[in-house]
């Protein structure tokens, strides 16, 4: 399926995104959140769908930010609050999401990169968080950014907003791997095949268990924690994995 602003395709088990706005560095605009807000959906309800993936047209940028200077004045506010509702939407996905950062990565495309569960990247590509240098702040990426980097490093990152490269971002946690640029679909192809032959209803329970352990203390973070493994045990998918595990053979899972 392709929009103006938007690709979305299924095949094989993934639910494809490109954000298809090469010119303006794969920018988002409204209509671009409002694609991505009921894509997920529809990939969500997809029962043939076991993994996402995340990624932009060319090869300059993966996304460089929002693009609400487009949008009329009184439509920023409504942009502002539909990029928060897909960084949550991403963030709680039940089913895995793969960003692969196919140039450079800035701004609200470094929430949209951070929402996501694992990010692959080519070993060229730039990050960065440059809203400081023209009198504005990374506030709700900073949600997301200070989940993922250790906090020396997130505030040097988005006070001086200087630029990275993919082994600095590898080393503070923005990123899961870098490779070079040839190799790049060869491993979000292999990353993909082997999240498309998980449990899906393994890997929603345990995204979900997860995210809501994050922020608990310790001993309260176990014991929720006891009681979600005592679920997922109890599922179909569980107890066929455990059984082609005895008999040597691949497990054939179906969500149950």
């Amino acid at each position: 399926m392709s929009e103006k602003n938007l690709d979305f395709a299924v095949k094989n088990n993934i639910a494809y995104f490109t954000i298809n706005r090469e010119q303006q560095r794969n920018a988002l605009n409204l209509e671009t959140i409002s694609l991505f807000l009921q894509y997920l959906d529809q990939a969500q309800e997809d029962q043939t769908v076991r993994a996402v993936l995340i990624t932009g047209a060319g090869d300059r940028a993966f996304c460089s930010g929002a693009d609400l200077g487009s949008a009329a004045q009184d439509k920023i506010q409504e942009g502002f609050r539909g990029y928060a509702q897909l960084m949550k939407k991403l963030a709680g996905y039940s089913k895995a999401v793969v960003a692969r950062i196919n140039g450079d990565c800035l701004a609200g495309g470094m929430g949209l990169m951070l929402a996501c569960d694992i990010v692959i990247a080519r070993d060229d590509a730039k990050f960065g968080t440059p809203e400081v240098n023209v009198g504005l702040f990374p506030m709700m990426i900073g949600a997301l950014i200070y989940r993922n980097v250790l906090r020396k490093k997130a505030m040097e990152m988005v006070l001086l907003g200087h630029k990275l490269d993919a082994e600095q971002a590898r080393g503070i946690g923005l990123i899961t791997r870098a490779v070079p640029p040839q190799k790049l679909d060869e491993e979000v192809a292999m990353t993909l095949k082997l999240l498309a032959a998980k449990s899906p209803i393994g890997i929603k329970l345990g995204k979900e268990a997860f995210y809501a352990m994050a922020d608990m203390p310790f001993e309260d973070a176990l014991d929720f924690l006891s009681q979600k493994i005592g679920e997922v045990a109890a599922t179909e998918d569980a107890k066929e994995g455990i059984t082609a595990f005895l008999e040597k053979r691949p497990p054939v899972f179906k969500g149950r």
